[in-house]
């Protein structure tokens, strides 16, 4: 298990995080966290990956996306446009990247962007954030599953097949999610586009949790307000989550940021 500490400049929020391969034998998932100052606007940016069908998409992310949507020049002025554009751009960046015939690595992507009193939240795939806000749990994103009415309506209309295999919806009969990075043969229809939600800082904000679906699959909203009211601090609620989606008997890969928001 690999976990972290580390604080904003001004002392607004601190974060902790924890990745851990859990029962599986490769690790997959990737995270990143990096604060920054853009023209004198400090910035706080915190994302997770969670790569499939190899790690070359995840890894990818980790070391592009942030930075690429830092250099965007409509960041401050237009930051939904800067994360749409920036998404899909990496994400063909990636696909151009891959030079050995046949790789499908892909991965999701969720980031949340703080920018000012704002934060924006951006999703691919079926990775998933939290606010913690006055002791309730709301959630940040919406899992992209080929099942949705409008994902698989955009999914058949581009060509593509929505197919149930006793377990659960793919695309094609391969992909459990209706947007991803990478996944070059299912590109016409698994897109890079996020779907992006904001939301104002406000003074009742208390966490911020992201996660890859190996601890929402066993883990619910619930649990993480309990788990919060008992532990002191980010890094040690993001070890203890971890650790208890690893104990619900998880089988994937577990990341969590959480971030804790101070006055």
């Amino acid at each position: 298990m690999y976990k972290q500490f580390v604080a904003s400049e001004d002392g607004k929020l601190s974060c902790g995080y924890s990745s851990f391969k859990g029962r599986r034998p490769t690790m997959e998932d990737r995270y990143d966290v990096k604060f920054a100052k853009i023209k004198g606007q400090s910035v706080s940016l915190f994302a997770v990956f969670d790569g499939h069908a190899g790690p070359l998409a995840a890894e990818y992310l980790k070391e592009y996306l942030l930075d690429n949507l830092i250099k965007h020049p409509q960041f401050l002025r237009n930051p939904k446009l800067a994360l749409t554009t920036t998404f899909l751009k990496t994400d063909a960046d990636f696909l151009e990247s891959v030079t050995t015939p046949y790789r499908e690595d892909g991965s999701t992507a969720l980031a949340a962007i703080l920018v000012g009193d704002q934060l924006y939240v951006a999703n691919v795939g079926d990775s998933r954030a939290i606010a913690l806000k006055g002791g309730k749990a709301i959630p940040l994103s919406d899992d992209h599953k080929p099942n949705l009415k409008d994902e698989r309506a955009r999914i058949e209309n581009a060509g593509g097949g929505v197919s149930y295999d006793g377990f659960t919806w793919r695309v094609d009969g391969i992909l459990a999610m209706s947007r991803a990075f990478g996944n070059r043969s299912l590109k016409n229809y698994v897109i890079a586009e996020p779907d992006i939600q904001e939301t104002q800082v406000s003074s009742d904000l208390e966490y911020l949790v992201l996660a890859t679906d190996g601890l929402w699959d066993v883990v619910q909203n619930e649990d993480v307000i309990s788990l919060m009211k008992a532990t002191d601090g980010p890094e040690a609620a993001a070890v203890k989550l971890t650790e208890m989606a690893h104990s619900r008997h998880s089988s994937d890969n577990i990341t969590c940021i959480v971030v804790q928001f101070h006055d």
